[in-house]
């Protein structure tokens, strides 16, 4: 491995082992590639420890990733039923994974998931440093340092770090409807207020850099004040916030360490637009890195659905990775079915952005997909498909319902009114 960083490679003209497999991922050239992880426009999260890894790239230059959150709480989870969770993530098309756990033993958990994935894992480092005290406000930088490069020797590729919230930001969040939703977010300002401190990691934020660079793990700068319902989006502490990131990706890239950006959050579908057009000019055009947006607050155990609308919109509109969002958002602890939706609707949502937005190749899936409905070849179909396994056994349900009669049909229309094999006979006897 090179013992450069990728950014540092990429701004010494030199195309790391990484970047040529990502621009052949891409079908792009590898200068190219090169000359945008060297501007910051694309992050390579590529830990040298993570033996497993297949790097990918992220960048609004790019196909648009989506990232899964797994982990487990103090009460649900385990290294096993994790591993179920990565395995059923990548199945369906997860590019990177987060391990967000916050119970049991976290050191372990961690080390099953990077042996056994072959995508990116990102973590919350913060987690680790307050579940390991009694007292949120005991907290120190020494010992959140110190879990930021333990992680990084583990061979976490990328780490959130709520390095934006500042002291000054927290009188415009209290006047909020939901207040600070973000968990570290929220732990953060408790201990800014309670100590007349300012954030232990913006102050020391030069000595996280040295960590990240010696381990060339990218930083992605978490919006400890994203808005937390429709009422709070765009507001004042949400931008302040914001405008701090801008600051903290130059201080990044100056250092040779990769950095994305951690956006919003609970968005109506108008305001997406704007606040994508704002990352891009506050923050360089760093990769941004979206949770959702959730487009409406009232659809508990539905809240995949509500989320990828947004995401749809806001990878056309720029953002680079999606996180997603599962059907229990707000309720509980995501299943194995939970992740499995959560993926496959933030799959949808990423293809149809880029479909969109014309990207070399995006819309191939779809073509194929169509060729095969208008010839009745279900097995190409069940092939093509995000979700094989669900489309096949629809199917099959649905032909149990319906006698056989030997004529090509979907079995939504039937035989007498398939407007697929009505079209096919009339275009043959044109002929």
């Amino acid at each position: 491995m090179n013992p450069l960083t990728q950014i540092q490679c990429a701004q010494q003209d030199l195309i790391s082992p990484a970047m040529r497999e990502v621009a052949e991922q891409e079908h792009l050239p590898p200068e190219h590639l090169r000359d945008l992880v060297a501007r910051g426009r694309v992050v390579i999260p590529a830990n040298p420890r993570h033996a497993s890894l297949r790097p990918i790239g992220i960048g609004r230059a790019l196909r648009t990733k989506i990232n899964a959150n797994i982990g487990n709480s103090a009460s649900s989870g385990g290294p096993e039923t994790e591993l179920e969770k990565l395995a059923c993530a990548i199945r369906y098309g997860a590019d990177t994974v987060m391990d967000l756990s916050t119970g049991g033993c976290l050191e372990a958990i961690r080390a099953h998931i990077l042996a056994h994935s072959p995508v990116p894992v990102g973590t919350v480092p913060i987690y680790e440093a307050l579940a390991k005290l009694d007292d949120p406000l005991d907290l120190s930088i020494e010992r959140l340092l110190e879990v930021i490069a333990a992680q990084a020797e583990q061979g976490v590729d990328f780490m959130t770090l709520h390095a934006g919230i500042l002291r000054e930001h927290l009188p415009a969040a209290r006047q909020r409807l939901t207040g600070i939703v973000s968990r570290g977010g929220s732990a953060l300002a408790l201990w800014m207020d309670r100590h007349g401190r300012q954030n232990p990691i913006f102050e020391h934020f030069d000595r996280v850099l040295d960590i990240c660079r010696a381990h060339d793990v990218t930083i992605s700068l978490g919006d400890g004040l994203r808005p937390g319902c429709l009422a709070d989006a765009s507001d004042d502490a949400q931008f302040a916030e914001l405008r701090v990131l801008g600051d903290l990706v130059r201080r990044c890239r100056a250092a040779g360490v990769q950095a994305m950006v951690e956006g919003p959050g609970h968005v109506p579908l108008h305001e997406i637009e704007p606040n994508m057009r704002a990352e891009r000019e506050i923050c360089d055009d760093a990769p941004f890195y979206i949770l959702g947006p959730i487009v409406t607050d009232c659809a508990p155990g539905y809240d995949h659905i509500t989320a990828a609308i947004g995401g749809a919109l806001g990878a056309l509109h720029g953002a680079a990775m999606l996180c997603y969002v599962t059907p229990r958002e707000h309720l509980g602890w995501p299943t194995l079915e939970d992740v499995r939706q959560g993926v496959i609707a933030f799959r949808i949502a990423a293809h149809a952005a880029d479909v969109a937005a014309g990207r070399p190749g995006a819309r191939d899936r779809d073509d194929a997909v169509s060729r095969a409905r208008a010839a009745f070849d279900w097995e190409s179909q069940f092939r093509l498909a995000l979700d094989p396994e669900r489309a096949r056994t629809m199917h099959a349900e649905s032909s149990s319902a319906h006698p056989a009669t030997g004529e090509p049909c979907c079995t939504m229309c039937g035989p007498r009114f398939c407007a697929l094999r009505i079209s096919r006979d009339w275009k043959q006897s044109a002929k």
